[in-house]
C-alpha cells in the first residue's frame, strides 16, 4: 500500500474506506471518513470499486468545501 491508494481495513468496516496519506515503515497513515489513523499495512486491503467511489467522492466534497489537499 503506497501513498495515494484507496484502502479498507481487513478485519472491520468500522473505519470505512480510506486513502493512504503517509508511509511509515510497516504502518500506513490513512485518512478515513471521520478520522486519521496509523494502521499496520498487513491490516489493510485494496478498497473495492464501491469503497473507492465513496472515499473519492467524500474527499472531493471536502476539497470543494474547505480547499487544500485532502
Amino acid at each position: 500500500m503506497e501513498e495515494g491508494e484507496f484502502v479498507a481495513h481487513t478485519g472491520t468496516d468500522v473505519y470505512g474506506p480510506g486513502k493512504v496519506i503517509g508511509v511509515e515503515g510497516d504502518r500506513r497513515r490513512v485518512r478515513f471518513l471521520h478520522f486519521v489513523a496509523t494502521i499496520r499495512a498487513a491490516d489493510l486491503r485494496e478498497a473495492s470499486q464501491a469503497e473507492t467511489e465513496v472515499i473519492a467522492h467524500w474527499l472531493e466534497m471536502k476539497k470543494q468545501r474547505y480547499g487544500g489537499q485532502w
